[in-house]
């Protein structure tokens, strides 16, 4: 009878080696698998670089030409208000302008017409300067005593917007600050967890907000000319023993 025990022990010790083997691959395996993420913030407080200011005005006669004789000398009052407050008539460009004849209206109500010509137009403001729009949209009452009238509608009642242009050139900055202090975070984990930071798996550099710097509820960005612009990274490092 043939003697096997050769055999035996090269597949007992073949059986050990592949236990070994595939003991350490899973062990590989779970530290490749072992891995941290966080966020890196950066927040820049900003100042508006630019403004822009809808002002919607109207006025009403039941003469056409009177209608639009008190439209323009509306116009009038309202670009020499904003000469006053240092805007130039070159800021200045007339939108939306819009004539109504009530009587053409074919839902009317019933009832004498008295002011059958209402004439409404948008004076589009836009300045580098926010601060002159600022001043100035806070003084509007000088106008109403002028004799101006407001459209309830449009840019007299959501006042002016203010923007913030220069984004861009603090991307750079901020994107490397967020990144720096998630990696702090990132240290700080692993030391605490007995590891070594290893290497970046990946890495979402998240959206640019800009965010009013007075945040209340019901406040909007566009209407504050200081922001706090912010910018949230998430970063995924593995972990090494």
């Amino acid at each position: 009878m043939r003697d096997n025990s050769g055999q035996l022990v090269l597949v007992a010790v073949g059986i050990a080696l592949c236990g070994w083997f595939v003991g350490h691959g899973f062990t590989k395996a779970r530290t490749a698998d072992r891995f941290v993420s966080v966020k890196g913030v950066s927040e820049r407080d900003v100042r508006a670089d630019m403004a822009l200011w809808p002002i919607r005005y109207t006025s009403t006669d039941d003469n056409l030409a009177r209608a639009q004789q008190k439209f323009d000398d509306s116009r009038k009052a309202v670009v020499a208000f904003l000469g006053q407050h240092g805007i130039d008539a070159s800021s200045v460009e007339l939108q939306n302008f819009d004539v109504t004849d009530v009587l053409a209206n074919p839902y009317r109500g019933a009832g004498e017409v008295t002011s059958r010509y209402i004439i409404t137009g948008t004076l589009m403001v836009r300045v580098e300067d926010p601060t002159l729009v600022q001043k100035a949209s806070q003084d509007l009452g000088a106008l109403v005593s002028g004799g101006v009238v407001f459209s309830s509608q449009g840019g007299y009642a959501s006042g002016p917007t203010f923007l913030f242009t220069k984004l861009n050139d603090l991307k750079p900055q901020m994107i490397a600050e967020a990144t720096a202090s998630a990696r702090e975070g990132a240290e700080q984990f692993a030391k605490d967890s007995g590891s070594h930071l290893g290497k970046i798996r990946q890495a979402s550099q998240g959206v640019f907000q800009i965010l009013p710097r007075d945040r209340a509820p019901g406040v909007m960005e566009e209407s504050q000319i200081n922001k706090t612009v912010r910018v949230v990274s998430t970063i995924e490092y593995s972990l090494e023993d």
